[in-house]
């Protein structure tokens, strides 16, 4: 047994080897508490950044949808005259279709591009043979993998604002300069629903074939040489007409997609918070013991 003298020794020997072996757990302590500031103010700066975007993309969205309004009464109006003509795809035996996609440049939008993307992945693995005129770097980078082959034009820096009708005509007058002779021409863009909802949709745009093979072309009274440029403008209506619709779609996706970031940095916020307070009350506490343990280790001797 040890004398009374000698226990005050090595209590004290016992308490320093504990405070030593507890040294790198504290100091590993302040650095996760570090590490958690740095998160949390990383959080609050998205938090900002996205809320800041959400607040944007709601005012373009309101310009964007007087835009769409607009363009689509000139694509369907344009549109009513193939209708009241009848107007179809002719029935060839070698068949050559052009898928026109109205994407953008930008991200940060949900999945509004890769919708598209898709939906023509889905069809070539049905069998359908198509080629692609792409507008927008998005669609062309996510379909580059997969139909590169099927890539004759793509277009940049194409709606960085609300869609024009002179972009329109110029995408149009590329597509008509095309040397293969398409029979069938469409322009795939996506829909506009509602604020939460849209869909790809195809809009037809004829070629001068289909449009002189129409059963009553002949009660406009359309000159022969008119009707190149009736295809043309058609065409235009209809680029413009998707290009503004697909355009008020991506506010109102991005707008969405801001608002749920905002909410996720909300809660990660929120937790983040909780475990810097439960670790900072961590290491309090085991100072806190420390220093009573020390401080009973002195009276003891």
């Amino acid at each position: 047994m040890l004398s009374r003298a000698a226990r005050p020794a090595v209590r004290v020997a016992a308490t320093t080897s504990r405070a030593v072996g507890a040294a790198p757990t504290t100091a590993a302590t302040y650095a996760t508490l570090r590490e958690i500031e740095g998160r949390l103010k990383s959080i609050r700066n998205i938090e900002k950044i996205t809320k800041t975007m959400k607040i944007v993309a709601s005012t373009k969205l309101n310009r964007a949808q007087r835009a769409m309004t607009d363009s689509r009464t000139y694509g369907e109006n344009s549109n009513e005259v193939f209708k009241a003509a009848e107007t179809t795809v002719p029935e060839t035996e070698v068949k050559k279709s052009l898928i026109i996609v109205c994407s953008s440049d930008k991200g940060l939008c949900g999945g509004i591009h890769s919708g598209m993307s898709r939906f023509l992945r889905r069809l070539s693995n049905e069998g359908e043979q198509f080629d692609l005129a792409i507008v927008g770097e998005k669609c062309r980078s996510q379909l580059q993998r997969t139909n590169g082959k099927d890539i004759q034009l793509t277009f940049a820096g194409i709606g960085k604002d609300i869609p024009t009708f002179a972009e329109a005509q110029a995408i149009a007058d590329q597509i008509i300069m095309l040397p293969t002779e398409y029979t069938d021409v469409k322009i795939l863009y996506n829909r506009f629903i509602n604020a939460t909802s849209y869909e790809p949709t195809f809009i037809e745009a004829f070629s001068e074939e289909a449009i002189t093979q129409s059963a009553n072309i002949d009660a406009f009274e359309i000159e022969d040489g008119a009707l190149e440029n009736l295809r043309e403008y058609s065409l235009a209506n209809s680029l413009y007409w998707a290009l503004a619709e697909g355009h008020a779609c991506e506010q109102s996706a991005r707008r969405n997609a801001m608002d749920n970031a905002s909410k996720n940095a909300g809660e990660m916020i929120g937790k983040y918070q909780i475990l810097y307070n439960r670790t900072r009350q961590a290491v309090i506490t085991g100072e806190l013991v420390e220093i009573i343990t020390g401080a009973t280790a002195s009276e003891d001797m």
